[in-house]
């Protein structure tokens, strides 16, 4: 379901058709207007919910609406990229009967396929929606990472980004980060898609003088999208093989 016309967004949604196409899996974009309200938002994910196996709210959403509040009409047995506020607190409890959002879960899974060993480590996210952030910090947590999680009131950010030897960038400004937040030998993710005047993207750090300093830096695009992308459609087979709602 999308109600905008962000570009960062349409090029995200024309790669989750694309790839579901690829799989086999009907999907659907379903568009509601740019300044639709949460009563007709709400309307279209409860309609959707009752119709597939995977139901995904894209943001961003209209001025004055928040995932939170429309993200309820989504049924938690189809929550794929975890919209719902029951998935998230699910997840904040350690339950693993709700899926978690598929980018703040594609940051661990690359984590993991690196082989890099969060239990102890210096965990920093830059970035505190319950699309990323939160569930990002939550599930570092619960490998035992020791996590920060900073936003735009966050003192002196460097300075607490370079405390990291895991720093994730989830904040939405492009090429914010510089080598200035990485400390040398950190590894970096980078989750940021922004649109660019010439129709690419780019992401929330600054590849280019970050490679210097960090041992290991995922691009964008090619980095955590693809996973993310492979992990929602992951997401709505599980619900198919349950036998849906």
């Amino acid at each position: 379901v999308v109600a905008t016309g962000d570009e960062s967004t349409a090029w995200y949604v024309r790669s989750l058709l694309r790839s579901a196409d690829r799989l086999g899996i009907a999907a659907r974009r379903i568009d509601l207007p740019a300044d639709a309200d949460a009563a007709t938002v709400r309307a279209a994910l409860a309609e959707a919910s009752a119709q597939g196996h995977g139901v995904i709210c894209q943001t961003p959403l209209p001025a004055g609406l928040k995932l939170e509040d429309v993200g309820m009409a989504i049924h938690p047995a189809v929550d794929v990229d975890g919209a719902n506020p029951v998935s998230l607190g699910l997840l904040a409890s350690g339950s693993p009967a709700a899926f978690p959002p598929a980018t703040a879960a594609a940051v661990l899974r690359i984590l993991d396929h690196e082989g890099i060993d969060l239990v102890g480590k210096r965990a920093v996210v830059i970035g505190r929606s319950n699309v990323v952030g939160k569930p990002a910090a939550l599930m570092l947590l619960a490998r035992h990472a020791t996590v920060t999680v900073c936003h735009s009131r966050t003192a002196d950010l460097p300075a607490v980004a370079r405390e990291a030897d895991v720093l994730v960038a989830a904040v939405g400004r492009p090429e914010m980060v510089t080598a200035d937040y990485v400390k040398p030998g950190a590894v970096v993710i980078d989750v940021g898609t922004n649109a660019t005047a010439d129709g690419g993207l780019v992401g929330d750090v600054d590849t280019a003088s970050v490679e210097q300093v960090a041992a290991a830096v995922t691009p964008v695009p090619g980095g955590v999208g693809p996973v993310t992308t492979m992990l929602l459609m992951s997401h709505v087979v599980t619900v198919a093989e349950r036998g849906g709602r």
